[in-house]
């Protein structure tokens, strides 16, 4: 990640989608951030409901991975290209808006300022 920011703390690269390509932020829109937070993709920690033989239904959490590193927007109109899910809980998930691939990040709904895409879950350019 030391590759990707500048001396001041801000993204050397474009980030891009890494399922299309599709360009999210312009160089210098956002700021590194270290925050572990759960990754869904994999599963984020809430209560799902499988399946099993004869059609009962039963809650099981979602297992997951953790993410830990991020790039932070404060304002909603810096992205040049996302969308939202709906509300879970108090979280918005990030996907791409052209293939919504994702998640790619999260936006907790506490917080109307801060806007957190997964270095993992992006490229750069």
């Amino acid at each position: 990640s030391a590759a990707l920011v500048c001396a001041q703390g801000r993204n050397l690269k474009a980030v891009l989608c890494q399922r299309c390509g599709s360009r999210v932020l312009l160089p210098g829109a956002a700021t590194f951030a270290r925050r572990e937070v759960p990754g869904c993709g994999q599963g984020c920690g809430r209560e799902r409901h499988s399946r099993r033989r004869g059609g009962a239904r039963r809650p099981r959490r979602c297992g997951g991975d953790v993410v830990r590193e991020h790039w932070l927007v404060r304002d909603m109109f810096s992205f040049e290209n996302v969308g939202f899910t709906r509300d879970v809980g108090n979280v918005k998930f990030l996907v791409c808006a052209d293939c919504e691939a994702g998640p790619i990040g999260w936006h907790c709904l506490d917080d109307k300022d801060s806007f957190y895409v997964a270095l993992e879950r992006v490229t750069h350019e």
